[in-house]
């Protein structure tokens, strides 16, 4: 009977390490694609990269902050907000806010610096030109976001060939997988079979010889009695002609 073999040497390695990147790309890419992509669209919220060294060290170049709605009046000193410079324009910034101001009308202005600034931002934002509070940031991941923003033409169609073609590659190795195990099963059947075949045959030399033995054993028993009783009468007859 024969098992099938393990992976041995540099096919296992190969193997493991094809195993391990693929599924780290495959971990990676959900995982960007869940920050920079799920996560906004399902709350609303926009993906921003830090470009400046106005917030450092708390928020240095290429940071990704996650920027979500928030109404003006829950927003409070110490929050970093995200407003336009001209409202209505796409430029923004996202700096702390230092002090809130109340008009008699009710209105909010909003007094922002930046943590690594050593003066106030020149002018005090209005409500008009918050796009919303900081939610949470990423280091780094905000270089992802910026090639993402900038090649959405090409990347994203790229990343879904790289996924399916991983799906593809790993559906081909579990179909190639599974081929080998039913092949190595019929052949240990087979083996088996064999075996066996071959244990019944020796089982019925066995028999044979053994009857042939107990026939031979069982004549021999005959001629000695026949031979017996040939020398018994012969005996007897001697005596009764001296007789």
């Amino acid at each position: 009977m024969t098992t099938s073999t393990p992976r041995t040497g540099w096919r296992a390695v190969v193997h493991a390490l094809a195993l391990g990147l693929s599924t780290g790309l495959l971990v990676i890419v959900a995982g960007l694609a869940v920050v920079l992509i799920v996560v906004p669209k399902a709350t609303g919220s926009t993906p921003l990269t830090v470009l400046t060294q106005s917030m450092e060290p708390t928020l240095p170049p290429g940071t990704l902050l996650v920027v979500r709605p928030t109404p003006v009046a829950d927003i409070r000193i110490g929050d970093v907000v995200t407003y336009q410079i001209t409202s209505g324009q796409p430029a923004v910034v996202s700096h702390r806010v230092v002090s809130i101001a109340s008009s008699s009308d009710g209105s909010r202005t909003f007094t922002l610096k930046g943590d690594n600034n050593a003066l106030p931002d020149p002018a005090p934002v209005t409500a008009a030109q918050i796009r919303g509070v900081v939610w949470y940031s990423l280091p780094d991941v905000g270089r992802v976001n910026q090639l993402v923003n900038g090649s959405r033409s090409w990347l994203v169609p790229a990343i879904a060939g790289v996924l399916l073609a991983y799906g593809a590659v790993m559906v081909t190795i579990g179909v190639v997988g599974a081929v080998r195990r039913r092949r190595a099963g019929r052949a240990e059947a087979g083996h088996a079979h064999a075996a066996t075949s071959t244990d019944r045959a020796h089982r019925a030399e066995r028999t044979h010889r053994g009857d042939r033995g107990r026939r031979a054993d069982r004549g021999a028993t005959v001629g000695r009695t026949r031979r017996a009783s040939r020398t018994s009468r012969s005996e007897r007859s001697h005596r009764a002609t001296l007789g």
